[in-house]
């Protein structure tokens, strides 16, 4: 969900009725004379929704809760383990971090305890990876199965508990006089049966046939009146001789199955369950027989047409059938369903019912079933927090704020957003201001605090107060840079306009900031501008909306065109060399979008565009990318190397080495040799091995290629070259890559000038980097390292502004206040980055600064909360092993 909660409806809307700008027309020159700079046409086009609410668990501390949750992990009993995963991947989804959410998700997988939470937790991750078929499929064709989360055999997961109905002292327990048989009168047809052997099939049975009823005493007994056929009896009376039922079809096996529930024939209800189960191969049969499976209380069944449902999603949500069956379920048909794992279950549900439709009636009540399945405070507010998004998001107020109270109740601060958001709209703004008051004077204040408080200020000037110290809190919220960009461009401010946007679009890529840009763009005429930023956003979101989900994107960048030249083939490859030597990515995907428009060699196009969408960090689009690339490649040994970049970017290194391999032997390739020395490099532990890497890399440069990527290998042949401590071949390698303009060369060569202790060399070095490069943040960090400390410390604040996701700066400076004495200010540097930024090496300096001075429990805090995000780290583990010693 691009964002939460639009402020309209997301239904098509024609350009016209929108009226984003009187002056865009469709055809080319047909502008009228309104000045760009009017107010109706910027309050039409500079409008910034309310930031949304986030329909996340979001503790005010996140690292006091995944130590918390690590410390219960240590030392909690094994069927424990999957809710704390679970509750640990809720915190990091509200951290953003889909690696470390598939982790804990994964780890959920691995250490169940039940085959409940393997079939919903294995069908999360399934979903979780849907659209990786083709990297399934990749690995198959190395010789490598990865079908990890398919159908699981449930009945033989689920050993039988069912023991003889009788014991052998009742069996003892019969008339002497009766006759060894008995026979069960279904309509005009007997079925002889072993009357022992049927006495032993249930305690109804043998009262029947050994007790002191009428039928005790009868040869003939009448069987008419319970709903089974001859034939089924037929099969019963086998059952009750050989403990073996024969394959028969469904609507047979029902019938015995709802007899043998009558009858409390446990064995042969068993028996049925498990045979009814192997049956269950489609959705339609799961619909079918999950209601008997509920009815007769059969758990095998029930969970095969639940397995059915899940590995399906997200299709089978679209089922109103299946919607209808799992929405409607009690708390006993959960436990026959899903056992112990109904809260993982409607977790899961609930996540694919807001992904598909926020807004839809399912999403409401897979809702309602997951607040009906906690079973502590943790769960109750994630749950009750999710369904006041969705109540709001309605327009059901009342309910909204009930839930949103109820999740405030057990303690998630963070729904203190709706309910302020709810009194907003009910016309309490002052209500809602000193709700947020309250938060801000108890907690330790977050940026989103201040964000929101700003919401309802009267004076611009607090406003503005409020949205700098959330900037100042947390500088990864988009809102503020949005709002005071927009502000300031209502005010005829462009150029400090222009500059508040660009910030946040220099170190986070949100769509939304390329919208709002675009917008100033429109609003300066400047159509050259505009539709590089319509274009980058195609690229990432294919089908993203703008304008709060009203128009869809492709509509805007059609309208702009019209206004700029057309460029030809030549002049796109001169705009991509320039811009990529610039190192404007946003630029080149642009550059880019334009040429997959008209050239025909698609998929080398496709394969730039992701290695631009991985710098900009967007793995999901870059992976896109280069599938698209896979499936315009113009020969097999280009596909090849497209196949081993998706397999190597999935971390399957070796695999990707294979493709290779496989694609050099059909011809040899700038592309191919690339990838191999890449994946070799990044693959093998032999430090010998970097030759090899060295001749690959040769042998690529052999081979007929652009200079874009020429410039790349030379890159990293120097790099080789630096690592075995050839710096002249370094050099060399350096200086034939900025002669075709790999600008980037520039960092490889100050590399070389330090080691060869010519450090003011270096400096000027990555000061021309600085100069040319559009994106400078990293080269600024680089040049930190060729400087005195003043100089230092004032690239590191460069680098802070430019980039505050970029960790070293803060670890520098703590570093630097902790040689000083100043322990306090030390740990408070650390601590600033650690509210916005959830990084492993940031907790583990701080562990280190609590553990020097004393403070054994908060380095003990950040040691556990340190390997929630990577159990295995062994200087972590090291440093907690010592501050365990030290614990009273």
């Amino acid at each position: 969900m691009r964002t939460f909660f639009p402020s309209e409806s997301c239904k098509e809307t024609h350009l016209n009725a929108l009226n984003p700008q009187s002056w865009l027309q469709v055809e080319r020159g047909k502008l009228s004379k309104v000045s760009p700079h009017s107010p109706s046409s910027l309050e039409s086009l500079i409008k910034v929704p309310d930031p949304p609410i986030l329909p996340y668990f979001k503790p005010v501390d996140y690292v006091e809760v995944l130590a918390q949750i690590h410390k219960e992990l240590e030392s909690c009993p094994q069927h424990e383990r999957p809710n704390l995963y679970l509750l640990q991947f809720q915190v990091f989804k509200g951290l953003g971090d889909i690696k470390l959410m598939r982790r804990s998700l994964r780890l959920a997988w691995l250490k169940a305890s039940t085959v409940h939470e393997r079939l919903v937790f294995g069908a999360w991750l399934k979903y979780e990876k849907r659209g990786e078929e083709l990297i399934s499929d990749l690995l198959s064709s190395c010789g490598k199965c990865s079908k990890e989360f398919g159908l699981i055999d449930i009945g033989s997961e689920l050993p039988s508990l069912v023991t003889s109905s009788l014991s052998d002292g009742a069996m003892m327990n019969q008339k002497s006089f009766l006759s060894g048989t008995v026979s069960f009168r279904i309509g005009n047809e007997k079925i002889t049966c072993d009357r022992q052997k049927m006495a032993a099939l249930s305690p109804p049975f043998h009262s029947m046939l050994n007790g002191c009823f009428r039928e005790s005493f009868s040869e003939d007994i009448d069987l008419s009146k319970n709903d089974l056929s001859p034939k089924g009896m037929k099969i019963i009376s086998e059952f009750s001789s050989t403990g073996i039922l024969p394959d028969i079809p469904t609507d047979l096996l029902l019938e015995i199955m709802v007899f043998s529930s009558k009858f409390c024939c446990e064995k042969l209800k068993d028996s049925c369950d498990r045979k009814l189960a192997k049956l269950v191969s489609s959705r339609n049969d799961a619909v079918e027989l999950m209601e008997y499976a509920f009815e007769e209380n059969c758990p095998i069944l029930a969970s095969s047409c639940l397995q059915v449902f899940l590995q399906e999603l997200p299709d089978s949500l679209n089922d109103e059938r299946v919607v209808e069956l799992l929405t409607s379920v009690s708390s006993l048909h959960r436990k026959i369903m899903v056992g112990t794992a109904s809260f993982a279950l409607y977790c899961l549900l609930s996540q694919v019912a807001m992904d598909l439709d926020p807004l839809s009636e399912a999403t409401d009540l897979f809702l309602e079933q997951l607040v009906d399945s906690t079973e502590d405070s943790r769960q109750k507010m994630v749950a009750y927090h999710m369904l006041g998004c969705v109540k709001l998001l309605k327009k059901e107020y009342n309910e909204a704020e009930r839930f949103f109270e109820a999740a405030l109740s057990e303690g998630h601060v963070y729904s203190i957003v709706g309910l302020s958001r709810i009194g907003q709209i009910k016309g309490e703004k002052v209500e809602s201001l000193n709700k947020l008051n309250s938060v801000i004077s108890t907690y330790n204040p977050l940026g989103w605090m201040h964000q929101e408080r700003s919401l309802y200020c009267e004076n611009d000037e607090k406003r503005w107060e409020d949205l700098e110290k959330a900037t100042e809190l947390d500088p990864t919220l988009t809102y503020p840079y949005m709002y005071r960009a927009a502000s300031l461009m209502k005010k005829q401010n462009i150029q400090d306009s222009m500059a508040e946007i660009n910030k946040i679009i220099g170190f986070k890529l949100a769509v939304e900031c390329l919208e709002l840009r675009f917008c100033f763009y429109l609003v300066l005429e400047d159509y050259q501008s505009a539709i590089c930023d319509v274009q980058a956003i195609l690229t990432i979101c294919p089908d993203y909306r703008m304008f709060e989900g009203r128009v869809p994107a492709t509509q805007f960048q059609t309208l702009v065109r019209e206004h700029v030249p057309s460029w030809t083939t030549a002049d796109c490859w001169l705009q991509l060399y320039d811009r990529w030597s610039a190192v404007d990515d946003i630029g080149s995907l642009s550059v880019i979008y334009q040429m997959l428009e008209s050239e025909t060699a698609k998929g080398v196009l496709y394969f730039r565009q992701s290695l631009l969408l991985l710098r900009l960090n967007c793995p999901e689009a870059a992976m896109r990318s280069l599938q698209l690339a896979r499936q315009h490649a113009s020969s097999d040994h280009e596909r090849l190397v497209y196949e081993g970049w998706i397999l190597y970017d999935t971390g399957h290194c070796d695999e990707g080495l294979t493709k290779a391999e496989e694609s050099i032997t059909l011809n040899r390739s700038f592309e191919a040799f690339f990838l191999k020395a890449y994946a070799l490099a990044d693959s093998s532990q032999d430090p010998t091995c970097s030759s090899t890497v060295v001749s690959l890399l040769q042998d690529a440069l052999k081979c007929p290629s652009d200079r874009l990527r020429k410039g790349q290998a030379l890159n990293n042949l120097g790099s080789v070259y630096v690592d075995s401590g050839k710096l002249d071949l370094a050099a060399d390698c350096y200086i034939n890559a900025l002669k075709i303009r790999h600008t980037r060369a520039h960092q490889g060569l100050a590399r070389v000038h330090y080691l060869k202790n010519d450090k003011a060399a270096a400096y000027e070095e990555m000061t021309k980097l600085i100069e040319k490069a559009r994106n400078n943040a990293s080269a600024y960090e680089k040049r930190s390292e060729y400087c005195e400390r003043e100089q230092t410390k004032i690239d590191l604040e460069m680098v802070t502004r430019l980039d505050p996701l970029r960790v070293y700066p803060y670890r520098y400076r703590a570093a630097v206040l902790m040689d000083n004495h100043k322990e306090k200010e030390a740990i408070a540097e650390l601590s600033r980055a650690i509210a916005f930024k959830a990084d492993l090496h940031l907790l583990h300096l701080r562990a280190a600064f609590h553990e020097h001075i004393g403070d054994v429990s908060g380095a003990m805090r950040d040691c556990r909360a340190a390997l929630s995000f990577d159990p295995n780290h062994q200087e972590m583990l090291e440093l907690r092993s010592r501050v365990n010693s030290q614990e009273p």
